[in-house]
């Protein structure tokens, strides 16, 4: 597959492509031109961008044998609105009210429009978030690629990418205001999301001197941002040019919690990050190709999401009833039993107090027997040993040495392979524990081997796709 990003003069390339072992051949490249490529979401020249692509594509260093394409667009090709809806909202009705709530909000008809949507639910409510892009528009890239024999499968606006890179550090059941922000040379920009996806369609752009602190900038742009009903509360942080930004003091330097994301995908992602083998030997730049890799993990994992229609919402498939129908046996013994307890009730009414049921339980010779408790059932024993599983201890509560601490109590329990870093944030009130689904005892030996330290941990499946068997999460209630 490509992964194919066009940016407003630059276009950035990731080829994957499987081998038996199922790890990704890897190959990426980027070029940028003096001409722009489009404006305001309109390509500016169909055979430009044939030409633009087809140099990137041809420049690798490797053949690329392929003509998929998976193209993510910035999002000012796309036209957005999120809203609520009720929990208990009818599949049926879903989309009649989403095509509503279009024609109302957008300034455009959603009928010009390819488009489709998300959703994010919490406990009280289901949060959609709508893209849809112009059918013009799209017919131009379609007719770009076709000059050079390319096929395009699926379409992501970039915002959705980069909301994949940082999803899993969010708790839904926590309020907060995110700035994904993008450093590049001499050039600061970036989105606001929260924990359903995407706030604000319109890009922050800001333009710095060498002269000027990064730190400085976002702090001005946050102060402008925020208002009684809005602060950013975190800030994940991308673009080659921050791979030297240090996290504790460029935080203190903005005053709001900062997360590199250098540090969040080897963290949450590491089994995707595993799976690339680029062909130059050295580790991949996800720092510049961060757009590409979440359009790659959101093609792994929401295989649904389709903007290559005309607004009908074509891949949500309407649900019907099952048919139920009642085996044969079960009828008959149904109806038999009915018709035994009417012809019952007929011969008591009839014959009044004088026809009795025999008592059966009236014959002495019946020994009562008292009924004796089953014994429990005996503890499974764990198909793993302490030394095999593999751990990860997150610092939650910001207590410097903590992580490293608590790996020392595992050690001497017996688990050998134990890793330490910082959670995504020191907020953490309750420790908790997530174990893999098919290693669900474990969770309960680290419960009880860390009684002592924590008395109410609570316990979360952890994603089968993590390379870690076990995380654990110390909160403020970790003694």
């Amino acid at each position: 597959m490509i992964y194919l990003y066009l940016d407003k003069n630059t276009i950035k390339l990731l080829y994957l492509k499987k081998t038996l072992l199922g790890q990704q051949e890897t190959l990426y490249n980027q070029k940028t031109y003096e001409s722009n490529l489009f404006e305001k979401g309109k390509i500016t020249n169909v055979d430009l961008l044939a030409s633009a692509i087809k140099e990137v594509i041809s420049s690798s260093n490797k053949p690329v044998a392929e003509n998929q394409i998976s193209l993510i667009l910035p999002q000012e090709f796309f036209s957005f609105f999120r809203t609520t809806v009720p929990s208990d909202i009818a599949t049926s009705a879903l989309n009649s009210f989403i095509s509503d709530k279009a024609r109302s909000i957008l300034p455009v008809d959603n009928t010009d429009l390819a488009s489709d949507y998300f959703i994010q639910e919490s406990e009280s409510e289901k949060v959609v978030t709508y893209f849809g892009i112009n059918q013009e528009t799209l017919l131009s890239i379609k007719q770009a690629l076709t000059l050079i024999d390319l096929k395009i499968v699926s379409i992501f606006p970039d915002t959705m990418t980069y909301f994949k890179l940082f999803e899993k550090t969010l708790r839904k059941e926590k309020k907060e205001t995110i700035l994904y922000a993008e450093l590049g040379n001499n050039v600061l920009s970036g989105y606001l999301f929260d924990s359903c996806g995407l706030i604000d369609d319109k890009k922050i752009s800001i333009k710095y001197s060498e002269e000027e602190k990064v730190a400085d900038v976002l702090k001005t742009k946050i102060g402008e941002i925020t208002t009684d009903k809005k602060k950013v509360n975190r800030i994940i942080i991308s673009g080659e040019k921050s791979d030297t930004i240090r996290q504790d003091t460029f935080t203190k330097s903005v005053g709001v919690w900062t997360n590199p994301l250098k540090r969040i995908v080897p963290t949450f992602y590491e089994s995707y990050l595993k799976m690339l083998v680029p062909k130059d030997g050295k580790a991949f730049p996800i720092l510049t190709y961060d757009v590409c890799f979440g359009a790659f993990i959101l093609s792994e994992e929401n295989k649904s999401f389709s903007l290559l229609e005309n607004g009908a919402y074509s891949n949500r498939s309407k649900i019907s009833l099952p048919r139920i129908g009642m085996p044969k046996k079960e009828v008959f013994l149904f109806v038999g039993s009915f018709v035994i307890s009417f012809l019952l009730f007929v011969l008591i009414s009839k014959f009044g107090g004088n026809f009795k049921l025999p008592n059966f339980l009236a014959k002495k010779n019946i020994a009562t027997v008292t009924p004796t408790k089953a014994p429990p059932p005996p503890t499974p024993t764990p198909n793993f040993k302490k030394e095999e599983v593999k751990i990860k201890i997150l610092n939650g509560s910001g207590v410097k040495g903590k992580a490293t601490e608590i790996k020392e109590i595992l050690r001497k329990k017996g688990y050998v392979e134990i890793l330490t870093d910082n959670a995504d944030n020191f907020d953490y009130l309750i420790t908790e524990i997530q174990v893999k689904s098919d290693k669900k005892q474990l969770g309960e030996m680290i419960k009880d081997d860390l009684k002592d330290y924590v008395t109410s941990p609570t316990l979360t499946v952890l994603d089968d796709k993590e390379a870690s068997d076990l995380v654990l999460i110390f909160a403020s209630d970790f003694k």
